[in-house]
């Protein structure tokens, strides 16, 4: 199978919270970071995820926001990854600026060149990247 979106991040399920109509999935990726996905309890089933359940997350590159000291309790999305910029593609009107994560794993983000210069992103820098739940996509092998 081959993707649209950038970003491809493997891990673990370390816990399923089932609701009404949705779950809450928690993924820990290697490195310690976890990713919290909100989908539907058919998709749950369909894909058989449970606790040491191997999943990626995907995500868009566009549906990521990047931020320098993000306080994830001060935010709504609830993903916050720490990173350090690896690399930035300047384009005339919007940056793809690619964070590696603790464990290794890279969150590509495209915001616009104006934004990029204001939080005055280089490579080597802090970042964080943020990214709603609900915008989560699981994926099993």
């Amino acid at each position: 199978m081959k993707l649209s979106a950038r970003n491809v991040l493997p891990g673990t399920v370390t816990k399923v919270i089932k609701g009404a109509v949705n779950s809450e999935v928690d993924l820990t990726l290697q490195g310690g970071d976890k990713v919290v996905a909100v989908i539907t309890n058919e998709s749950v089933e369909h894909l058989a995820l449970k606790e040491g359940t191997k999943a990626s997350a995907i995500l868009k590159a566009s549906w990521v926001i990047l931020g320098v000291d993000l306080d994830p309790k001060k935010i709504s999305a609830r993903n916050v990854l720490r990173g350090t910029v690896a690399r930035i593609h300047q384009g005339a009107v919007n940056d793809e600026v690619t964070l590696t994560l603790n464990g290794g794993a890279e969150v590509t983000a495209i915001i616009t060149r104006g934004s990029s210069e204001t939080l005055g992103f280089k490579t080597g820098g802090a970042a964080s990247a943020a990214f709603k739940a609900n915008n989560v996509i699981l994926a099993v092998e």
